[in-house]
This record gives structure tokens, sequence and C-alpha cells, in this order.
């Protein structure tokens, strides 16, 4: 049995994707358990109750369920590509809160009874701000990628994915070839590996094999 820290994760989510990326940057030995939404472990549920994924249960039984804390968790352990060194905790918090308030009422009208694009063209705005923020350097903080731009890049990903068409319709040439970008990565490859989702007595499935 190995002592590696276990992640449960759901493939789609753009929380649980920032987490494996930079679980994998970092090198630290992670054992994978993909989750089945309609039928989540008792497991992850008895680690945290609130029962949504990323969440991450270290060897001593610690456990880390917020995704942007993983991230910053694990990059503390290992830092290779001076990640922490782009931490842009308020664009990180512009994400989070009020653009993925727009971006849900996008993509979930019925769910929210909203217009969507009202908060399509809120979510927009947030958009454009980035592609001029990009205009200065390929990436949200430096030349360079780091934790600011892979804690948000899932998140544009799934607004872009709406409607694909007039996303790429848009005026935000910096955000759309930053985008394409990461998503055509080997690390994005490597962090969207398709695994069944885990059941007790499984094989262990590790994100970061251990040399």
């Amino acid at each position: 049995m190995s002592d590696a820290p276990i992640l449960y994760s759901f493939r789609r989510c753009p929380y649980a994707m920032r987490a494996r990326m930079a679980l994998i940057v970092s090198g630290t030995p992670v054992e994978l358990r993909e989750v089945a939404l309609r039928g989540k472990p008792a497991e992850m549920i008895a680690a945290s109750p609130k029962a949504t994924v990323p969440v991450l249960v270290l060897a001593g039984g610690e456990v880390i369920d917020e995704s942007i804390d993983i991230m910053r968790w694990t990059l503390t352990q290992n830092d290779p590509e001076d990640w922490l060194a782009g931490n842009d905790v308020a664009l990180i918090a512009a994400n989070d809160g009020a653009f993925k308030h727009h971006l849900d009422r996008y993509k979930y009208p019925d769910r929210h009874c909203t217009d969507p694009i009202e908060h399509r063209d809120s979510g927009l705005a947030m958009l454009a701000d980035l592609d001029n923020r990009l205009g200065a350097h390929a990436n949200l903080c430096r030349d360079t990628p780091a934790l600011t731009d892979i804690a948000i890049m899932p998140f544009v990903r799934q607004f872009a994915a709406v409607d694909q068409g007039w996303f790429y319709r848009q005026p935000l040439p910096q955000l759309q070839a930053w985008l394409a970008r990461h998503t055509s990565s080997a690390l994005f490859d490597q962090a969207m590996l398709r695994v069944k989702p885990w059941a007790p007595g499984d094989a262990p499935v590790m994100l970061n094999p251990i040399s």
C-alpha cells in the first residue's frame, strides 16, 4: 500500500483540473481516485463532508479540500518551475468569485433561472481585461506559465466551450492564443488522463508515479 496522498478528483471539473496540474508540476506522487459524481465514495465524504472534488488526503490524515489550497500546498513542497512567483491572489479571487458566478449562469441558465446573454456579456468583459493583460506577457504574470494561469485557465476553457463559434469571433486574440497553448500542452494532456471511477479494492492509479 502506497503512503502517497490520495486525490479524489473528477476529470472534467475545472477545480480538479487545476489541482491535478499543480500536483503534476510539483512532482508530488499522488494516488488518483476518479469520482463518479452520482456515486461519490463514502471514503471521500468521510474525509470531506462537503463532498465536492477535489479532496486531497495526506498520508498523515490531514485533508485539503479547496483546489487553490491544494495548488499552493503542493508547490510549497516543490516548485521546480517557480509557479508561486506568479501567484496573483486578487486575480484568482476574481476568477473564482465574479467570473465563476457569470460562467455558471451562462452555461446553466435553466438551473439558475437567468438570462444567459447578460451573464455571457459580463464574463466577456472580464475576459477582455485578461486579454489586455496578456498584451504585456505571454502569460498572466510573466512570459512563462505560473500558478495564476493554471488556476484560471480551466474556467476560461469552460466558458469558451459553451459556444466556441461565438467565443472565437470575439476580439480576444491574446487570450485565445493563451488558451490554445495551455490546452495543447503536455501538462494538460497528462492532467486529463482518463481513468475509470475508483472503487474500494482497485489497484492504485498514480498521477505522478513514484520513481
